[in-house]
């Protein structure tokens, strides 16, 4: 993809939250975007067609019709349009002999806050909604007497699970497939094995995040990613209905079948999507975390600095523009941070203490803000910003007034207005 070339007189908005702001830059910069594929024009169909065309040959014919189904759904920090998802999906068990009283819906939410009803009702169809015969669950990780014990991964993870889920006859999986700041790919089992996991595992897990291949892109060797998918085997996760969205979270294609099958696939498809050319290092980049809900709070935004730092030199400049109207998002993180006042301080506290997620954000900030000079532009007040080690600035244009003394002479800019959709593959010659 050739990046875009502006001149002083081009205006290009990014998004913010739920809506966008402009930026006027007096110099030429490159300007990388997720290649603008157009959206399926049936994204209806194109599930559909999916669930009639299965990857990986998954066992479909049952003697006798699953008395459970387990779906486990993500929560409202992943923008998956479930509209165009479970419909069809919820038709196609019908079709297979299993009526939606058998069906259960899991909000996979991690070590994120149970769902409440009014985010269940963003999340789940109306439709869906209304159809009291499907019940609907949001998983807590806390929640240990609805947990069970599995065992131990082969990386010594203590794979603890939600047992509702757990105990289903046909579990399935849903979401979407795109690049994930340690993790590699979202996608697959992972909605299920972490989303629907016990926090002592979800830790022990996450805890594999300072391992120099738990990085953007890698799948294969990455050991937290692996061990998720470990975690999936040992759940027994049937089906796997995927899609993957453009910048602008509109389904461009639909994947089911078994895990394997679809994230291999999916990885194909999300590599031409996301990998960009580049030919060098950048002294300023200037990032978008791409809107709401991927700006719902720090802890979101945060994966957008993630991706910027793969574009910027050391020493580099990186300009975030994410609201966070919900603040941090971790309480954890934040009391993490209590009296640190440099990045090497929690550097130092984080790999001397327990894992813990929460605290593992902090962390990683403090990585970046050591290889970075890192600036905010949000709705958080200026000491919270502060706080994570990163500039508050009120407009893209004053951080790079307060970042010129840190910029070379004729430095080169690039801007990511969708930065967690986006992979650097640099060119060496």
């Amino acid at each position: 993809m050739t990046p875009f070339q502006a001149n002083k007189m081009k205006t290009d908005p990014i998004p913010y939250g739920k809506t966008q702001i402009p930026i006027h830059l007096p110099f030429r910069y490159d300007w990388y975007e997720p290649k603008d594929y157009p959206p399926a024009e049936q994204p209806l169909a194109v599930v559909i067609h999916a669930l009639q065309n299965p990857l990986g040959n998954p066992n479909l014919n049952w003697s006798h019709p699953p008395q459970k189904v387990a779906i486990s759904i993500n929560d409202k920090t992943r923008p998956v349009p479930y509209r165009y998802i479970l419909p069809p999906l919820l038709e196609w068990l019908n079709e297979h002999g299993i009526p939606d009283e058998k069906i259960e819906l899991f909000i996979a939410t991690g070590t994120h806050t149970p769902a409440t009803n009014e985010e269940i009702q963003t999340i789940i169809p109306t439709e869906i909604l209304d159809h009291k015969k499907i019940r609907i669950f949001s998983h807590d990780c806390d929640d240990q007497k609805n947990l069970i014990f599995l065992g131990t991964t082969q990386r010594k993870t203590p794979v603890w699970i939600n047992k509702r889920f757990f105990n289903a006859d046909l579990r399935i999986v849903t979401g979407n497939i795109e690049p994930h700041h340690f993790m590699g790919y979202s996608g697959g089992v992972k909605s299920a094995a972490i989303g629907l996991a016990g926090r002592a595992t979800i830790n022990h897990n996450h805890a594999m995040l300072n391992d120099p291949l738990a990085f953007l892109g890698e799948f294969e060797q990455n050991p937290m990613r692996q061990d998720v998918e470990e975690i999936g085997s040992m759940m027994g996760i049937h089906l796997a209905l995927n899609v993957i969205l453009n910048a602008n979270r509109q389904i461009l294609t639909a994947l089911f079948g078994t895990p394997g099958a679809v994230m291999e696939k999916g990885i194909s498809i999300s590599d031409n999507l996301w990998k960009v050319p580049v030919s060098c290092a950048y002294d300023l980049v200037i990032a978008s975390a791409g809107g709401h809900p991927k700006d719902i709070n720090f802890y979101q935004a945060q994966k957008a600095i993630t991706h910027a730092a793969l574009f910027a030199r050391p020493g580099g400049v990186i300009i975030l523009a994410a609201a966070c109207p919900e603040g941090i998002g971790s309480q954890k993180a934040l009391d993490f941070l209590d009296q640190a006042t440099t990045p090497d301080e929690v550097i130092i506290r984080f790999q001397q203490a327990t894992f813990q997620i929460g605290p593992h954000k902090a962390y990683q900030i403090a990585l970046q803000a050591k290889r970075n000079h890192l600036f905010l532009i949000s709705e958080m007040p200026n000491d919270l910003v502060r706080k994570f080690f990163l500039t508050p600035a009120n407009s893209i244009e004053q951080g790079i007034e307060l970042a010129r003394n840190l910029l070379p002479k004729n430095f080169k800019t690039v801007v990511l207005p969708h930065a967690t959709a986006l992979l650097p593959n640099l060119r060496t010659s």
